[in-house]
């Protein structure tokens, strides 16, 4: 099995895990915490995790010291804002407003920004297929937009999606910007740094809102979709990322973000909170297809 390879079955794993997230999440906010309450929880949680990880490999001698060069420093901070700070607010108080599978759906917008980003910033020279690939996937995801059923009710859907796209433009531009830093330094430095200055921007907006949440009354299983956030949704999934990233363009990671919805509705199908209707069927198939056509090489 080829490095690339890994990194597409990594990169459908995440897709996986956020489709889960969706409505787990969602579960959570806002009758137990609030939107950026549980931000503080997610970034603080990770951060730790990703120190322990890397201290546990340091002593395991996995992991090589690194100088991180002075140039950087304003880059690894900009990532951190794009791909934590902002990246995280604006989804968590979006998915608060609107539905998960809106959620999910509006985020296909990442790789039309990464694609044009790209272009600009790194002159990544975009194929015909690639660009016929995410139109696919567009075409899909608006058929779900258009005709899927959500799976909660939105209090503010207008606002929601609009902090959506504010989070997947801002994804997208990280994708971009941390390209280059995932080229010269390791993806378990990198992360431990970016997630401790991300937790720091964070805190001045949620901390009222988790000091304020009543631990008491929360049931067992809203502490475990908590931890489900936290572990796999944030940890795992920004460590397979940070992977995928050695092997793969960004436009390619950024297009898995079209199987998100997909799974999103499987997985509240399953709950039964949504119903399977050919739109939905349709609306795989051409995302998926989308999907190969970018990851495919030449």
């Amino acid at each position: 099995m080829t490095k690339r390879t890994i990194a597409l079955i990594g990169s459908t794993i995440v897709s996986i895990i956020y489709g889960l997230t969706f409505t787990l999440a969602k579960d959570v906010m806002p009758i137990y915490v609030q939107a950026y309450g549980f931000v503080i929880m997610r970034v603080g949680g990770a951060t730790i995790l990703f120190w322990l990880f890397w201290l546990h490999n340091r002593r395991l001698k996995e992991i090589r010291e690194e100088k991180i060069d002075p140039k950087d420093y304003l880059r690894i901070v900009i990532a951190a804002f794009f791909g934590v700070a902002l990246n995280m607010l604006s989804f968590f108080k979006g998915l608060s407003l609107t539905s998960p599978i809106s959620t999910s759906v509006l985020m296909v917008s990442t790789p039309m920004i990464v694609l044009v980003l790209s272009a600009i910033i790194i002159k990544e020279r975009m194929q015909k297929r690639m660009v016929f690939g995410i139109v696919l996937g567009f075409i899909g995801t608006a058929f779900l937009i258009l005709y899927g059923k959500s799976v909660e009710n939105a209090p503010n859907a207008s606002l929601g999606n609009f902090l959506v796209f504010v989070n997947a433009s801002s994804y997208g531009l990280y994708l971009v910007l941390v390209k280059k830093l995932m080229d010269k330094y390791n993806p378990y430095n990198f992360a431990k740094w970016i997630y401790l200055i991300g937790f720091i921007m964070v805190l001045p907006f949620g901390w009222s809102e988790f000091v304020a949440v009543n631990w008491g009354v929360m049931p067992l299983d809203i502490y475990l979709k908590i931890g489900f956030v936290v572990v796999f949704s944030t940890f795992l999934t920004y460590l397979l990322n940070l992977l995928s990233m050695k092997e793969l363009k960004p436009t390619t990671i950024a297009v898995f973000i079209y199987l998100q919805p997909v799974f999103a509705t499987i997985f509240a199908i399953s709950l039964g909170k949504d119903e399977l209707a050919l739109v939905k069927i349709i609306s795989a198939v051409l995302i998926f297809t989308g999907v190969y056509l970018v990851t495919q090489k030449r």
